[in-house]
């Protein structure tokens, strides 16, 4: 099968939806399907024709940007020439140039899925108001022009202004892909030697340092942990230099960096065994998101596939993780004394959290959401359009875990 995958910002761009499709795409090539990605070249350096893990890329050069998104004149053009050869048009939201590629695939007879991956939620101001209302309406145009549109938990989709719309209707829910690079011991000795870890209280967070991300939460929470646990250490991977659109977060937040810096590490991006490393030497990870643009939080199942607890806002589809396998503690959004108090409970008895890492790896295989997705295809390309939503099987396998270890604590 022949499958486009369109989307704004790709690999070597680092965000969750990037990774989503990154792993996905890998996953159906590895399965024998001709996989090409249509991105923006939002980096001039960058190659417009890559072949990265059996998948082709294909960048779209960029004119100019409007706030985080990018103008590309030849995206029509190339994005016509692509679909004509697609059994399936894959477009990633919110994304601007959506209704333009899913009308091209209606043109075509071609099916157009969408995957849903959060709602679009810029900083404050007139401007970004607009283009926040602008890109919402050509995701809106996209989706009645798509076939079938997925999203990753029902709880995000009754709870999402875009995707209520489409509950009963042309809604799926599919598991997103969740995969970590093998991590020896010894590399995992050595990360903890590097960050001199050994005999402190490690709490993780791993994101972009974008207002949306709740970081100034986490820094408020800090001194109310310390006093339960003085040697505590907060790890932060992730970029936190030069994030587009996001200056002015990151001035805001230097002086409270500066304030905790020998408890508060940023990290920068970090990527393969590091990164396994990273999660294997947390003792808790904590996601203080503070709006809808989090969806689900991948680098929660990350995290407990290493057997790392997660402390989770309570946003919908971001508790999910948590709520599904009881392996964490969900938080109100935006309060730091919450936020302190479920790290504290979860440093104090972090073994009471545990849960079994290899159910949680299975039910977030990519070769597993691959296959769902795959299924969706064929479907679609039979005339099959049919659904109700259901769960699937991952999230039964996922909550038949956590009430058989609640079972065991109750007995």
């Amino acid at each position: 099968m022949k499958i486009l995958e369109v989307l704004t910002y790709y690999r070597p761009w680092i965000s969750g939806l990037t990774i989503y499709v990154e792993r996905l795409s890998r996953a159906l090539a590895r399965q024998g399907h001709d996989v090409t990605v249509l991105t923006s070249q939002y980096d001039s350096d960058l190659p417009r024709y890559d072949l990265l893990d059996g998948v082709k890329v294909v960048r779209v050069p960029v004119a100019f940007r409007v706030s985080k998104g990018v103008i590309m004149p030849s995206f029509g053009p190339t994005a016509w020439k692509l679909a004509q050869k697609a059994d399936i048009i894959h477009l990633h939201l919110p994304q601007f140039d959506a209704p333009g590629v899913a009308m091209r695939g209606r043109i075509l007879g071609k099916p157009v899925v969408i995957t849903y991956h959060s709602d679009l939620q810029l900083p404050t101001g007139i401007f970004n108001r607009i283009i926040d209302r602008a890109v919402y309406f050509q995701n809106r145009m996209a989706g009645l022009l798509a076939d079938a549109i997925v999203t990753y938990t029902r709880d995000f989709g009754s709870h999402s202004p875009y995707l209520s719309a489409y509950l009963g209707k042309k809604l799926h829910i599919i598991p997103p892909p969740v995969e970590l690079a093998d991590c020896p011991d010894e590399i995992a000795q050595q990360f903890r030697g590097k960050y001199k870890l050994d005999n402190h209280e490690v709490v993780g967070i791993i994101c972009r340092l974008a207002a949306e991300k709740g970081v100034e939460v986490l820094l408020k929470a800090l001194p109310i942990i310390r006093k339960e646990f003085p040697n505590v250490r907060v790890l932060h991977a992730g970029p936190y230099k030069d994030i587009l659109g996001e200056e002015a977060y990151a001035a805001k937040l230097a002086p409270l960096f500066e304030k905790y810096k020998s408890h508060y590490h940023l990290l920068g991006s970090i990527e393969g065994a590091e990164l396994t490393a990273f999660y294997k030497s947390l003792d808790c990870l904590t996601i203080p998101s503070l709006n809808n643009t989090e969806t689900f939080g991948l680098v929660q199942i990350e995290a407990m596939m290493n057997g790392a607890p997660s402390v989770a806002s309570a946003l919908p589809g971001v508790r999910q993780p948590v709520t599904m396998t009881g392996m964490g503690e969900v938080v109100p959004i935006g309060d730091h004394k919450a936020l302190a108090e479920a790290i504290i409970r979860i440093l104090r008895n972090k073994k009471a959290y545990q849960r079994d890492t290899a159910v949680i790896a299975q039910s977030f295989s990519p070769d597993e959401t691959a296959v769902a997705y795959l299924n969706l295809f064929n479907n679609l390309q039979q005339g099959i359009r049919d659904n109700t939503a259901a769960e699937p099987a991952a999230y039964e396998r996922l909550r038949a875990m956590r009430d058989a270890a609640d079972g065991e604590v109750s007995a």
